[in-house]
């Protein structure tokens, strides 16, 4: 991601909440020790946001592994909160992005955050309409030293293009996977660029029962459809960068191994009849 270097692959701390993203984790130590265990596996890209919880993941990054190794860089993102409902409604205001920005400083403990993704949209998808006001607040937050690098989430083409004219940008942060394929010619555009593609939940929008395919070339590889799902997207695109979030050691090991694998050409074919 521009310089900022790290690892295909990452991992997604969302899931250290409560049920819903939500709460505290039922087992805070455990938590703690999937973050510690991902640093020890070698993953340099954890990827959060202060609204998880809200707060609880910044800060069970921060207990488990503050002061971070000069190798870890993570990832937050700002333009959305969480209401008693357990909604997410939108929040890119100039002074709500400000105040996103100093909380997960607080949070983290850092003094600059390595990575901004400005959440765009909706809890149903990326929308259509100008992220100028809240990327150019950003750009100002990175230009006073707070934010070394930015990013979009949950963004449209036109949104993309339209933060271009605006200011760089290091990633892309959308839903996509095996089964969820729209985003195809913009992972190539971007790739073109250098600009680093980071799915969200790719694991999400098929399981075993739902996809023969992957399930017959987990079978002939004798491993999860899990791991042949990442593997799928390592494969994809080498500006592809993964996120799999899990709070348990040993599913976070067990995903892990998705980056060993390499899938035959016709591997690859079987899959890709699962998203066309």
């Amino acid at each position: 991601m521009g310089d900022l270097t790290v690892a295909r692959f990452g991992y997604g701390a969302m899931r250290l909440t409560g049920p819903g993203v939500m709460g505290p984790p039922a087992d805070h130590e455990g938590a703690l020790a999937v973050l510690r265990e991902a640093v020890r596996l070698g993953i340099t890209h954890i990827d959060t946001a202060d609204a998880y919880g809200p707060h609880v993941t910044n800060r069970l990054i921060h207990e488990a592994l503050h002061p971070y190794p000069d190798a870890l860089h993570i990832v937050t993102k700002v333009g959305a909160v969480r209401d008693e409902q357990g909604g997410w409604p939108t929040a890119r205001e100039p002074d709500d992005l400000r105040r996103a920005v100093h909380g997960n400083l607080e949070n983290l403990g850092v003094e600059r955050l390595d990575l901004v993704n400005l959440r765009l949209g909706d809890a149903e998808g990326p929308q259509p309409g100008s992220l100028a006001t809240a990327y150019e607040t950003l750009v100002e937050l990175q230009r006073q030293g707070l934010i070394r690098h930015l990013g979009l989430s949950n963004a449209t083409a036109g949104q993309i293009a339209e933060a271009q004219t605006i200011a760089p940008f290091v990633c892309v942060q959308n839903l996509y996977n095996l089964a969820v394929r729209h985003d195809d010619d913009l992972v190539d555009r971007l790739a073109e660029q250098g600009i680093a593609y980071v799915p969200f939940f790719p694991l999400g929008g098929f399981s075993p029962l739902q996809s023969a395919a992957l399930s017959a070339v987990a079978d002939r590889l004798g491993t999860r459809p899990m791991s042949v799902a990442l593997a799928w997207l390592l494969q994809r695109s080498p500006n592809i960068l993964l996120i799999p979030g899990t709070s348990s050691v040993a599913h976070l090991r067990e995903n892990i191994t998705g980056a060993g694998i390499t899938l035959s050409e016709r591997d690859v074919a079987e899959l890709d009849t699962i998203g066309r």
